[in-house]
């Protein structure tokens, strides 16, 4: 059995699954998120601060707290405790068979609101020719392209901002999901369908 979308055929197997719900669809889409995140945010600890070698006032006598020194973590200007280092791992694992399932929940809803084009995009490599099919097409906003790369495909939508070029073997839950078309190459179905387990 098969889906038809623009005068060609989806497998049902891929872009026709059961989605119960979108609590698998959310742990996909959180987990690329949370892996693409960079640990780039460091503070300083009390010994890394500048300054703060003297002892602020003598250990007795004065009535006050006693301090060592003035980068103490409960001073202002003093170092962080707790705070990120630049080593933290906020990656999230999700298993090969989960991901997949998600995909194919992803194309499916995808399908159904009839966001998927399937046609081919010829192109020696300019951009203004990829522009001119978005146009025919009605594809305005954000376009995911699913192709496989090839040079004058890339030269031709480097340029366009609301375009995506993604290989078929590359496809992932937050660029379909973000997606307000997806055109998808015929020859592009058949790696997808081997891929995520349709019909053989």
């Amino acid at each position: 059995m098969a889906e038809t979308t623009k005068k060609q055929t989806l497998p049902k197997d891929v872009f026709a699954v059961d989605v119960p719900n979108h609590e698998l669809l959310k742990l996909a889409y959180d987990s690329y998120l949370a892996n693409a995140r960079l640990a780039s945010a460091t503070t300083k600890q009390r010994s890394e601060v500048r300054g703060g070698g003297k002892k602020p006032w003598k250990q007795k006598g004065t009535g006050r707290a006693r301090f060592g020194s003035t980068r103490n973590p409960i001073w202002r200007g003093g170092g962080i405790v707790f705070g990120p280092r630049g080593n933290e791992n906020y990656t999230k694992k999700l298993s090969k068979t989960s991901k997949r399932v998600a995909i194919k929940q992803a194309l499916t809803l995808a399908n159904k609101d009839n966001r998927i084009i399937v046609k081919d995009i010829s192109t020696t490599g300019k951009t203004a020719e990829v522009a001119k099919f978005l146009k025919e097409n009605n594809l305005n906003r954000r376009v995911l392209i699913v192709a496989e790369k090839t040079d004058e495909l890339i030269r031709a939508t480097n340029n366009i901002s609301e375009a995506l070029l993604v290989s078929p073997m590359y496809l992932n839950v937050f660029d379909i999901l973000n997606a307000d078309h997806i055109v998808i190459a015929p020859k592009a179905i058949e790696t997808i369908e081997s891929w995520l387990g349709g019909e053989k």
